[in-house]
């Protein structure tokens, strides 16, 4: 078990992705965090589970909720923004918070972390898909005042290679196109 004092810490810090906000808005106005956007994919995970019954919903889980941690070393970094450098700086902070851990759990999420990286089993490529698409359907719920000028056209194909292998997936993708869609019409019909 973890020493009480550890546990706190380790909670300590995670706090940070409560308070790391991230590119996209909320429907309410004001920044998302990265731990908002990581409990939703969550959600969205255990919500497709009976779609995917090969899927290891434990391990899905822990990859959603993972995979964005090394955010509260980094910050948050736009993927239009990202670099190979950002996400070799980031990798290279979970390593070392990983080292850093009691062992059983070091010897739990190091693998975890090396088959996200990795994207050959269904549950790294379900996790990559639905991160993309929290994306965009938060993209789609905030104010589309809050869009960059580049959203307008990256929305439509922004995590399209993810859902590829999955014919469920890539009508979410379609759906959720057609929202953004919409969403882009009702702004040209409002404007001046």
């Amino acid at each position: 078990a973890m020493e009480i004092r550890d546990y706190l810490d380790l909670m300590h810090m995670l706090e940070r992705l409560k308070c790391t906000p991230r590119h996209s808005w909320t429907s309410s106005g004001r920044r998302e965090s990265v731990a908002e956007h990581s409990w939703r994919l969550a959600m969205m995970a255990y919500f497709v589970q009976d779609e995917f019954p090969g899927a290891d919903l434990r391990k899905l889980l822990c990859m959603c909720l993972f995979h964005d941690v090394g955010e509260a070393f980094t910050g948050d970094i736009p993927a239009f923004e990202k670099t190979e450098a950002d996400g070799a700086a980031e990798a290279a902070a979970v390593e070392a918070w990983l080292g850093g851990l009691p062992a059983p759990y070091r010897e739990e999420l190091l693998p975890l972390f090396a088959e996200m990286a990795a994207q050959e089993t269904l549950e790294a490529r379900l996790c990559k898909a639905l991160d993309k698409m929290e994306a965009l359907i938060q993209h789609n719920e905030a104010e589309i005042s809050t869009w960059l000028p580049l959203e307008y056209e990256l929305n439509f194909v922004y995590g399209a290679e993810a859902v590829t292998f999955s014919k469920y997936l890539e009508q979410l993708r379609a759906e959720i196109n057609k929202d953004c869609a919409e969403k882009i019409d009702v702004a040209k019909e409002k404007a001046p």
